[in-house]
């Protein structure tokens, strides 16, 4: 399971009890597409629980741990059955704007936009895909630190590993359309983008623009010993 540290000392291993706290940390510093999302959402807990908390609280054995001389600087969460985490997102807003989120001033901005977007969408995106064909799920984040040491690739081989080992037929991912560094990424890695672009609430580029969820999936099931993709193919439009 755990990797040999190579000359820079980086290596993968399963998520410990006492990760939590940095796996909460890093989504926050790489909540916005990699970057710090404090400035569009100022509270680094509650974003914290929102991203991560299913992870490290009810499925902690999908976890993975990317470290750099023995510190955190990143981690792969996810779900072998994607139907056992559906709704968690709504659960946790739920819960938020009991705990008074839409007067909280380092959150309120957000909650009261995504609103208005929820009215004007018509509803909100499923925080999962649920396809039989890609069951399982993951995201990913790894600090500045972490990247450019092929710590990323090897989360996602370790991930796929475990999941071929329970015979997973797939596994899917959403990431905003706009982060072109990580659709490339994630295609790298074999996933491919599936159907269009939905709007989603809440979230804006730093220029004020609308933000969208791409569903990616990648097929685990193999024709000739090779893996072979069942995704529908990329469209455009909101």
């Amino acid at each position: 399971m755990e990797q040999s540290a190579t000359a820079n000392q980086i290596s993968i291993r399963p998520y410990r009890d006492g990760d939590r706290a940095a796996v909460r940390a890093i989504a926050f510093a790489t909540g916005f597409m990699g970057d710090r999302v404090d400035w569009l959402w100022g509270d680094a807990e509650s974003f914290a629980d929102l991203f991560t908390r299913y992870y490290t609280d009810r499925e902690p054995g999908s976890l993975l741990i990317a470290e750099r001389a023995e510190s955190v600087v990143g981690y792969l969460s996810g779900s072998v059955d994607s139907t056992r985490s559906a709704g968690t997102a709504g659960r946790e807003i739920n819960r938020m704007v009991l705990r008074g989120a839409l007067v909280r001033p380092s959150i309120a901005a957000f909650f009261w936009r995504s609103i208005a977007d929820l009215v004007r969408d018509r509803g909100a995106p499923e925080d999962v895909l649920q396809d039989a064909r890609w069951p399982a799920h993951l995201h990913i984040n790894l600090l500045p630190e972490g990247r450019g040491l092929g710590l990323g690739r090897q989360l996602m081989e370790e991930w796929f590993r475990r999941l071929r080992q329970l015979d997973s037929s797939g596994v899917h991912l959403g990431t905003f359309a706009e982060n072109t560094r990580a659709l490339r990424f994630f295609e790298s890695c074999g996933f491919a983008r599936h159907g269009a672009p939905i709007l989603a609430p809440g979230f804006r580029t730093r220029e004020g623009g609308r933000m969208h969820l791409q569903w990616m999936v990648r097929s685990l099931r193999q024709t000739n010993g090779v893996e072979t993709g069942a995704a529908l193919p990329a469209t455009t439009g909101d």
